[in-house]
C-alpha cells in the first residue's frame, strides 16, 4: 500500500493527517505550533511527527508518495512561502526545507485557503465538480480557487485573497489589511458582529440583541432566525456584500460550486439563502444556469484533505 501526508499549519496547532493514496484518511492528530524565535522549530517538529507516525506504522520512505502542506500566507510554484505573519515567518524555502528533514520525501506547498478549496473539490462540498470556489468565513474571511481540479495559478502567491475585494470603498472603519471596505469587514465573524452594532446604535427599535451582554455572529443568526427585525437586516447587510463577491467571482472564474465554510458557514440554510438571493440579483447576465452554492462539508479537516490532494494530483 501507498501512503500520504496532509499537513495543515496554523497559528496554534498543526493538524495532520495520514491518507492512502486512494485518499482515505487512516489517522489524524494535531501538535502544538511553536512559533517562538521566529518560529524555527515548525518545520523539525513537522518532520518528527511524520517520521514517528512512520515508525509507529511500519511505513517504508519508498510507500510515502509525498507530503502536501496548507501555510497561512502566499505561496509561489508549490514550494515557496513569501511570509506567514501568523508562524512569525519571512521568506521561507519550505519544501527544500522539509525535503531535507525527511530524507528527500517530496513536498508541495500551498496557501491553506487554497488548499483547503482543493479539499472539498476532493471530497467535500465541491465533490464530483473540478471548478470550486471556496469562501471560508470565520475571524476573517479566506478564499480559495479550484480550476479544472487545479489551484488556480498564482504568480506572487495571493490570488484566491476574496475577503479583500473592495465591496464599499466609502467604508470609514479600516480593515485589517489597511484597506477600506472589504468583505472581511461585513462577512467575517467580527464583520456580522459589527453590522448588528452599527445598527442597534443607529435605532430605538426593540430586538433581542440588546438584551445581550456579548453580540457573537451565532446570536445574530439565532435572533435572525427567529423573526428579530434588527438580526434579519444585519444578516441582509452581509447576504448583500457576499452576494456580490459570489457574483464577480461567478463572472471571472465561472465555478460550477461555491463551497460556504467557516465558523459563520454554521448558521446553515439561512445563510446560504440571503447568498444566493443577492448573487441572482447581481449576476443576472449568467441567465438562470448559475453555479450551485453549498455548504462545506469537511469542516476543520479541510486542510488535511486538500494538502494531501496536492501530492495525490
Amino acid at each position: 500500500m501507498s501512503y500520504c501526508f496532509g499537513i495543515d499549519i496554523g497559528g496554534t496547532t498543526v493538524k495532520c493527517g495520514l491518507f492512502t493514496t486512494e485518499g482515505v484518511l487512516l489517522e489524524k492528530w494535531e501538535i502544538k505550533t511553536r512559533t517562538e524565535e521566529n518560529g524555527k522549530a515548525i518545520l523539525p517538529d513537522v518532520a518528527e511527527t511524520i517520521l514517528k507516525k512512520m515508525e509507529e506504522k511500519g511505513i517504508e520512505k519508498t510507500e510515502v508518495t509525498g507530503v502536501g502542506v496548507g501555510v497561512p500566507g502566499p505561496v509561489v510554484k508549490e514550494r515557496e512561502v513569501q511570509v506567514a505573519v501568523n508562524l512569525h515567518w519571512g521568506y521561507t524555502m519550505l519544501a527544500d526545507d522539509l525535503e531535507k528533514l525527511l530524507d528527500q520525501i517530496p513536498v508541495k506547498v500551498g496557501n491553506d485557503a487554497n488548499v483547503a478549496a482543493l479539499g472539498e473539490m476532493w471530497k467535500g462540498g465541491g465533490e464530483g465538480y473540478l471548478d470550486v470556489v471556496l469562501l471560508t468565513l470565520g475571524t476573517g474571511v479566506g478564499g480559495g480557487i479550484i480550476i479544472n481540479g487545479e489551484i488556480a495559478p498564482s504568480h506572487r502567491g495571493v490570488g484566491g485573497e476574496l475577503g479583500h475585494i473592495t465591496v464599499n470603498p466609502d467604508e470609514e472603519a479600516t480593515c485589517n489589511c489597511g484597506n477600506h471596505g472589504c468583505l472581511e469587514q461585513y462577512a467575517s465573524a467580527t464583520g456580522v458582529v459589527r453590522i448588528a452594532k452599527k445598527l442597534l446604535a443607529a435605532s430605538k427599535e426593540e430586538s433581542s440583541l440588546r438584551t445581550l451582554e456579548t453580540v457573537t455572529a451565532k446570536d445574530v443568526f439565532d435572533a435572525a432566525k427567529a423573526g428579530d427585525h434588527l438580526a434579519v437586516e444585519a444578516v441582509e447587510v452581509l447576504g448583500k456584500y457576499l452576494g456580490l463577491v459570489v457574483a464577480n467571482v461567478a463572472l471571472t472564474v465561472d465555478p460550477d460550486v461555491f463551497v460556504i465554510g467557516g465558523g459563520v458557514s454554521k448558521a446553515g440554510q439561512v445563510l446560504i439563502d440571503v447568498i444566493i438571493k443577492y448573487y441572482h440579483k447581481f449576476a443576472k447576465i449568467i441567465g438562470d444556469n448559475k453555479a450551485k452554492v453549498v455548504l462545506a462539508k469537511l469542516g476543520n479537516d479541510a486542510g488535511i484533505y486538500g494538502a494531501a490532494r496536492m501530492v495525490l494530483k
